[in-house]
């Protein structure tokens, strides 16, 4: 379990590099998961009957579309969106209601593929081999969305 943003998707790369070189068998018989967590609750105002009060997203993408569906429909809620900037943030009752609880939690099963893709990236971005590092930097840099640096 890592946090839902890009730092915890470094991390879970570091992870899945160790589960590769260490662990194998364990994902060769399918026995490494990835917990979803959350990045932003939705506190909706005056809900429905049957209608959860607070809405989980797990992408900026997800919350845009949801919010623009929201709002096709009239659903109300409260401005202040709650964006989770890692799991310490969340207090212990809504860590279990979405990513511990069975009943809610949202798992990825881990796969030869996931980590074959993660060592390529760790090697990449750790490994002793400068140039491809540098031209990684170089051709992605016109990608970079300024906005999210440190945030």
């Amino acid at each position: 379990m890592t946090d839902a943003d890009v730092d915890g998707s470094h991390i879970r790369t570091l992870l899945l590099t160790l589960f590769q070189r260490y662990m194998r068998p364990m994902v060769e018989q399918g026995r490494v998961f990835a917990a979803v967590p959350p990045l932003h609750r939705i506190e909706l105002v005056q809900p429905k009957k049957g209608q959860d009060k607070y809405v989980y997203t797990y992408s900026d993408n997800e919350l845009r579309q949801t919010l623009l569906e929201f709002q096709r429909k009239g659903v109300r809620y409260k401005d202040s969106i709650q964006r989770y900037k890692g799991l310490g943030e969340m207090d212990a009752d809504q860590l279990a209601e979405t990513t511990m609880d069975p009943r809610h939690r949202t798992l990825r099963r881990i796969n030869i593929g996931d980590l074959e893709a993660a060592e390529t990236v760790f090697d990449l971005l750790m490994g002793n081999d400068v140039a491809p590092r540098k031209e990684f930097i170089t051709s992605s840099a016109a990608t970079l969305d300024r906005s999210r640096i440190d945030a």
